[in-house]
């Protein structure tokens, strides 16, 4: 059952996720709608249709989806219409997809306290969850109430299954990279998560939440959690979680200075590839008043025997001339180099790259021309982005039951609490919100000691 069917995350992505894993993997399941808009089962079977055209409306699963596809008109926030959801979707195994705006989706579970759910319901909620600590514990109570801890789908595509386990496998299964990956070897890490769209009219929440909140505090600080892990024992949810859960508590803002460790950002009018972007302000729906940055960048500290004193700049923008969603790491220079050995400028890097799915490692050799001179080359790898686009590996794992790359209780709470010094900094105007042109590189990298 998808509540909020009408909106734009089912057009645009959940239900594209679907047809991708339905396209792939043979499947049985009913798809309900839900929303406020007056719709017939004729409407919703259409939009499903339109977002299955391809390979997945060819299958036999596809087909029976979409034929069997049925809409029922409901306020979700509202104890009666879900109560008359809840029948219409009968007693078997239920999977309830919050596809809401937040606030939406918290006044629907505590409208759902009320109504009794089978016991295999299965609960999938979007990020933010909350926006602040103490409304993500509220929620967390909330969620509990209805179901166990592991019926709940915290969801980030980022956390893709491919993208996971090409991390892991990475850091794992290669003694030669992970016996360096440590503050005596590591310079910095960057997490880069810069995109060439900018607002694509989704102001109604993006002008709420800004670049920190949409992008930081979610997606980077868990891809900056599976990073700087230690090895967890089998990659078992409960494993995975744990030790991804134990950076995220040694994490916090560089030296303990919101102000200094932060930047704000947000994009004038400019030219990005070939479309003209109006400035941000202009945006329809953006309130100029309010502030809202589109770009963020927060330097942390992971206070771990493995990373203490390795700055991870976690960095976002929109309207960025590139997309540039990738992992940095930046090795130390060399402890000594030969005397009359030239060249040397930089200093090895591993680039993991999130989107697309790449791998590059940046070093030196003796030049070709003159072996007394170093020359800078890179050696690089397209790495699998699994068979399933980012949203199709989140429903497979929901589908079958397993909560490994979903956000557990504690961390959703431990993200909230690692911004929310700079949040309160921001909000108090100790950090400007500067300005940078559309189809730019964005402001310079922060520095710190």
């Amino acid at each position: 059952m998808v509540l909020g069917a009408a909106g734009d995350l089912t057009t645009r992505l959940l239900l594209p996720g679907l047809a991708g894993l339905v396209s792939r993997r043979s499947m049985k399941l009913q798809l309900f709608g839900s929303d406020r808009v007056d719709w017939d089962d004729d409407q919703w079977r259409s939009r499903v249709r339109r977002a299955f055209a391809g390979e997945a409306e060819h299958t036999p699963a596809a087909d029976t989806i979409v034929r069997t596809a049925s809409y029922v008109k409901a306020d979700v926030t509202a104890t009666e219409d879900l109560d008359h959801l809840l029948q219409k979707c009968g007693s078997g195994p239920l999977i309830l997809y919050f596809a809401l705006p937040p606030a939406v989706a918290e006044q629907a579970c505590q409208a759902l306290t009320r109504s009794p759910l089978p016991a295999a319901t299965r609960l999938v909620i979007e990020k933010p969850f909350g926006s602040d600590p103490a409304s993500a514990e509220r929620l967390n109570q909330i969620l509990t109430r209805l179901v166990p801890e592991d019926q709940i789908y915290r969801v980030d595509h980022y956390l893709g299954l491919s993208t996971v386990l090409n991390i892991f496998g990475l850091r794992f299964t290669n003694r030669m990279l992970e016996s360096v990956l440590d503050s005596t070897h590591v310079a910095s890490v960057d997490i880069l998560l810069d995109e060439s769209l900018a607002l694509e009219g989704r102001a109604g929440y993006y002008d709420q939440a800004g670049a920190l909140v949409d992008m930081l505090q979610s997606h980077a600080l868990h891809v900056l959690s599976l990073l700087a892990m230690e090895p967890p024992a089998s990659l078992t949810a409960r494993d995975v979680r744990d030790s991804a859960a134990a950076v995220l508590r040694a994490t916090r803002v560089w030296g303990n200075d919101p102000v200094g460790s932060s930047r704000r950002a947000r994009y004038t009018a400019g030219t990005v590839g070939d479309r003209v972007v109006s400035s941000y302000v202009d945006e329809e729906g953006v309130d100029p008043a309010r502030g809202t940055e589109t770009f963020a960048e927060v330097v942390m500290e992971v206070n771990t025997w493995r990373w203490a004193g390795v700055p991870f700049r976690l960095r976002t923008g929109k309207a960025i001339r590139n997309l540039n969603k990738r992992v940095i790491v930046t090795f130390k220079e060399p402890r000594w180099v030969p005397e009359g050995l030239l060249g040397y400028e930089r200093p090895d890097r591993i680039h993991i790259g999130l989107d697309p799915e790449v791998l590059r490692v940046d070093f030196n050799i003796n030049g070709v021309g003159d072996p007394r001179v170093v020359d800078r080359v890179g050696m690089g790898v397209d790495l699998d982005p699994g068979d399933l686009p980012p949203y199709g590996q989140v429903l497979a794992g929901v589908l079958a039951g397993d909560p490994t790359l979903s956000v557990r209780g504690d961390q959703a709470v431990q993200t909230w609490q690692i911004i929310e010094p700079v949040l309160r900094a921001w909000r108090d105007n100790a950090v400007p919100l500067q300005d940078y042109e559309a189809g730019s590189d964005g402001p310079a990298p922060l520095r710190v000691a």
